[in-house]
């Protein structure tokens, strides 16, 4: 058995309803809270009264879109001027990769593009982050769990990580009444970025026991709930999709992706294109591409992952059923032919690419961009 690590959030918290006894929790960590929510404070209101009830004082920052250079260091400087103890995010992937960003860099000294992969200078942090709280109000990402906030960088046309293992969350608190009512259009991209984020550990090179126990008992309850949540609303659909993409943020954190993150900061980088739409465009094209390469105990792992699909989805193509579900293709979300190659090119240098169970060439990577779109 291959010597492994496992990291993650100091203490995680699941179950229905949970979040309303949250500020109690949180007003341990400390009393002046930066609160990162999403586009419409109004939705986390509920949280801050509540703090405000447990004697905090609380100043807030919205995320409107997908984190970026500009706006991590407004947030940062919103939680200085504030003196923000903890920092705690209510919202999906983005607004926790935000906040975590945030928590990261108040006590920072050195510029936000000196600790960026690829395009900085990818130091550490020189100091441990603020205390950091995450209530995910969706079920994708599995962000709550993982050391890692993606960050755009507009002047480079990249997303990419500021990375650390001190940027584990104190505390996540994943509640899935939150997620309850999710439009089905998002609910679809992030179920399918959940069940992506199982379905690449569970292929990773890096894949450990514990990583493979999480992915097993996953893989297959993110597609059946997937399936019922899109014949309609259905709490038990809505837990088990929540404790799958929680399973992914603990699987990822601890045995990489592969190919099709590696495409999908790259692609975020040069589109509006949303995050986990993407990942779902690309999923059965790099399952088909990676299957045709693989032999061995990896082979059947990927017959094993086919097997999840065809039962689920009663032997219909995974694209086709997402196509038919509203999910658009990379071309309907912005990605323009004459990009396949850079980003292509991009994805071969990125750290995702590092666990996909196969080398994927750059003309390959091409032609699932082009069968993606």
């Amino acid at each position: 058995m291959n010597i492994f690590t496992f990291r993650t959030a100091s203490q995680i918290q699941f179950g229905r309803g949970i979040a309303r006894d949250s500020a109690a929790s949180i007003a341990t960590l400390g009393k002046r809270v930066l609160l990162v929510g999403g586009g419409t404070p109004a939705r986390s209101d509920w949280l801050a009264d509540a703090l405000d009830a447990r004697g905090c004082t609380v100043a807030r920052f919205s995320v409107s879109g997908e984190p970026d250079v500009a706006m991590v260091q407004a947030g940062v400087e919103a939680a200085r001027s504030a003196g923000a103890q903890v920092v705690v995010s209510l919202g999906g992937g983005a607004v926790i990769d935000a906040g975590k960003a945030i928590a990261a860099l108040v006590p920072a000294t050195r510029d936000l593009m000196d600790h960026l992969e690829v395009v900085g200078k990818g130091l550490p942090l020189e100091a441990a982050p603020l205390p950091f709280v995450a209530l995910p109000t969706t079920a994708g990402t599995g962000a709550e769990v993982t050391k890692n906030a993606v960050i755009g960088v507009p002047d480079a046309g990249r997303k990419v990580s500021l990375r650390d293992d001190r940027m584990l969350a104190d505390m996540a608190i994943v509640d899935p009444a939150l997620t309850d009512g999710c439009p089905k259009s998002v609910t679809l991209a992030s179920g399918l970025d959940a069940v992506t984020q199982v379905i690449e550990p569970y292929l990773s090179t890096k894949a450990n026991p514990l990583t493979d126990a999480l992915c097993r008992a996953a893989i297959p309850m993110g597609l059946q709930a997937l399936v019922r949540l899109m014949e309609g609303e259905n709490p038990d659909a809505r837990d088990a999709l929540a404790y799958v993409s929680l399973s992914g943020g603990l699987a990822l954190a601890n045995a990489g992706l592969g190919a099709v993150h590696g495409l999908a900061g790259p692609i975020g980088g040069v589109s509006p294109a949303p995050h986990g739409a993407v990942c779902g465009a690309l999923l059965p094209h790099i399952l088909r591409a990676n299957s045709a390469r693989l032999d061995g105990d990896m082979a059947a792992r990927m017959a094993e992952v086919q097997g999840w699909i065809d039962t689920a989805l009663d032997g219909q193509d995974l694209a086709d059923w997402s196509r038919a579900q509203g999910l658009p293709t990379l071309g309907d979300m912005g990605l323009d032919a004459g990009q396949f190659d850079s980003v292509a090119q991009a994805a071969a240098e990125s750290s995702s690419m590092k666990g996909n169970p196969v080398a994927l060439d750059r003309a390959t990577l091409v032609e699932v961009l082009r069968a993606a779109a």
